[in-house]
């Protein structure tokens, strides 16, 4: 039987504990509300979860295009 030494990393650990509460927090949205309604409150829902696990959230935060020599302020709206 083979046996496997597994140590994880103290920057593998943080990955997964904001992964994990990411995850946990649309599972907890999602049960709490189910499926059919606007982004927008999922988005709002969500955007609450994560706050309330200590995490920093924006909510649609602008990112710039550049195109050419051309730069648009607000190509995209990232949801959080």
């Amino acid at each position: 039987m083979l046996t496997t030494e597994h140590s994880e990393s103290t920057e593998e650990f943080e990955n997964n504990s904001l992964t994990d509460a990411i995850i946990g927090s649309a599972i907890s949205v999602h049960r709490e509300l189910g499926p059919g309604l606007l982004e927008s409150v999922y988005e709002k829902c969500l955007a609450f979860e994560l706050a309330d696990r200590g995490l920093s959230v924006t909510t649609q935060q602008e990112i710039p295009v550049r195109y050419k020599n051309l730069t648009f302020d607000c190509g995209f709206r990232a949801d959080l």
